[in-house]
């Protein structure tokens, strides 16, 4: 019995993170939102800050602000669940969703997991 309970407990908590944030934007959203040339902020779950910008022809870089963190430049593309980065000197590309999670608030979501949170 306690076995069950712990589980459906755990169940829940990944529920509810997974729903912690609203409705997910579609990315015509995402780009009229973040990917206009204009810097906002980007927090990771560790807490490391960065500026971000993506701008309307595909590029994106990020600055951090503080000590911690790597500066950057990249590409970005809209698909159906969301929008992809790639990074230079990385290899592939990630791709994620996005959704309100607050007031000028976002949560850029890797499937379930929150990667990191986007603030204007």
């Amino acid at each position: 019995m306690p076995v069950r309970f712990a589980a459906i407990i755990f169940t829940l908590l990944i529920g509810t993170a997974a729903f912690a944030a609203g409705a997910k934007m579609k990315p015509p959203e995402i780009q009229a939102a973040f990917f206009n040339g204009q810097p906002f902020t980007a927090s990771t779950p560790s807490g490391t800050k960065f500026k971000m910008v993506f701008t309307a022809d595909g590029k994106t870089t990020r600055e951090p602000v503080g000590k911690a963190g790597v500066k950057g430049t990249g590409t970005w593309k809209v698909n159906n669940d969301g929008f992809c980065t790639s990074w230079t000197g990385s290899k592939g590309s990630n791709c994620y969703s996005l959704a309100p999670d607050g007031a000028n608030k976002w949560a850029v979501m890797k499937g379930p997991s929150v990667m990191a949170t986007w603030t204007k």
